[in-house]
């Protein structure tokens, strides 16, 4: 394994490495920003910033491009932050391990935050170059992105001239995105009741499932802990007596949960444990052939005085949990492949004495989004728990007179003799927010391959990324 510092011929991967050195997760955004505008005054660039912390910098277009249209470049400074047990960085303070593998960067234990790194880094590039021809650039960084694209929906788009942007939040290379779901969160807290019981502990632990981003990859079938721990908890409700003391799962609304933890109670431990483990065989017949990886431990502790949720919210929880909708709702009938729908259980717990049940939905169709929220908040006010529904930003249309789109294509065509694949997401993209509120929009997304976003497997082709930076530079020297 080669250390990054082989690439620091390449300014983009030298400005990937210096961001990867500051903690820059969702709601920390205070270094981050700093570097932005250090960098532009550095630089000699006009700059902008705002309470979120959103960093605009200016730069004119090169000689014989001062007087073209400007175009805005944009990306997000935040990551998710996700980690592996046994890694020790602190996300508050320190910045990410990375290193070369072959033709990929990684990060050692935790996200990589290639999502959106690459696009701040290859940014950072150009409007430092002085030999890359160009319009006038506004360059957008926007922050907290990955927890409701906040930075974006309160950016004053009056500071911005451009009509014409490039988002480089794309993860596949031979891509262009002209389309995106539009989303909002589903929360419910609602406070818990407990009783006090005599009973012995066991903790269940589903571990090693997939994970991965609830937009790009909510369609590929893998396996939500959360919904997995309700349905062990409803099969093992049928078969024996039991307490609940405690469930936790995910901390991101976004990210389809890996990982969820049950705590029991039990008074004739021996028929708990017997019935648990029929269930869990149950668990995994019906997910293995998907998660290969999966893994249900069982584990008691002593017997002592537990406090437990009363059998009123018991049940409450399991219900919601094992009738909870939960994945792919629905499929385009207009666009072939395309999931129009969705919705994923991102967080679960009871910590506080406090029930949290967190959503993000997602719908390329306002009216279809708006429906789920109606829907989700009449299943619980049917068991009576409090619920929110907040975070909306919404759904970038697409543009069938596209000029952005139709010369990306050509620029495509001309560096590598195919054309490349024109596509509607289902994941959202801050473009939606951008054309909501600028008249005359007209934009295209792209970026590199980035392998398992949001998981602490993620990757970022080097190969991808040279490709996608060569292709913008070339496309920047024909807007005039």
């Amino acid at each position: 394994m080669a250390k990054l510092e082989i690439l620091n011929d390449k300014r983009v991967f030298h400005y990937f490495e210096e961001i990867s050195a500051i903690h820059r997760g969702s709601g920390d955004m205070e270094a981050i920003s700093r570097y932005c505008i250090a960098f532009a005054d550095a630089h000699g660039l006009r700059h902008y910033t705002d309470e979120l912390k959103n960093v605009v910098i200016y730069k004119k277009g090169t000689k014989g491009f001062e007087d073209a249209p400007a175009v805005i470049l944009q990306g997000h400074l935040d990551i998710v932050c996700q980690k592996t047990d046994d890694c020790d960085i602190d996300f508050l303070t320190d910045g990410l391990d990375i290193y070369v593998d072959g033709d990929y960067i990684k990060a050692k234990g935790t996200t990589l935050g290639a999502d959106n790194g690459i696009a701040v880094a290859m940014i950072l590039s150009i409007l430092e170059s002085d030999d890359i021809a160009h319009p006038p650039i506004e360059a957008v960084f926007t922050t907290d992105e990955e927890t409701g694209m906040y930075g974006a929906k309160a950016l004053d788009m009056s500071v911005l001239k451009g009509r014409r942007m490039i988002n480089l939040d794309s993860e596949e290379d031979d891509c262009i995105t002209v389309s995106c779901a539009g989303g909002c969160d589903f929360r419910v807290e609602q406070k818990l009741e407990y009783k006090s019981v005599i009973g012995t502990a066991i903790t269940v632990s589903i571990t090693g499932l997939t994970g991965g981003h609830s937009g790009v990859e909510i369609h590929k079938g893998r396996a939500n802990a959360n919904v997995v721990a309700g349905n062990l908890l409803n099969t093992l409700k049928n078969e024996c007596d039991f307490e609940l003391i405690s469930i936790c799962g995910g901390d991101k609304a976004n990210a389809i949960t890996n990982a969820c933890t049950i705590t029991l109670c039990a008074k004739d431990t021996d028929k708990v444990i017997c019935a648990l483990d029929k269930a869990i065989e149950l668990i995994k017949l019906e997910y293995t052939d998907r998660e290969k990886d999966l893994q249900i431990s069982v584990e008691t502790g002593e017997e002592k005085e537990h406090e437990v949720l009363n059998d009123e919210f018991k049940i409450k929880l399991i219900t919601a949990l094992c009738c909870t909708p939960n994945g792919v709702l629905e499929m385009s009938a207009s666009i072939n492949g395309l999931v129009e729908t969705s919705l994923n259980l991102g967080i679960l717990n009871t910590n506080n004495k406090v029930l949290t049940i967190h959503y993000g939905l997602r719908s390329n169709k306002q009216v279809a989004l708006d429906s789920l929220s109606s829907k989700m908040a009449a299943f619980y006010d049917m068991l009576n728990f409090a619920h929110e529904c907040f975070g909306h930003y919404p759904p970038w249309e697409y543009r069938a007179d596209s000029a952005m789109r139709e010369l990306y294509k050509a620029t495509y065509i001309e560096q590598f003799d195919k054309e490349p694949r024109v596509e509607a997401i289902h994941a959202g993209l801050e473009c939606g927010v951008f054309a909501s509120q600028i008249e005359d929009f007209d934009c295209i997304a792209i970026g590199p391959t980035i392998n398992d976003v949001h998981t602490v497997k993620e990757k970022l082709s080097i190969t991808s990324a040279s490709k996608i930076y060569t292709t913008l530079v070339k496309l920047l020297a024909k807007m005039k």
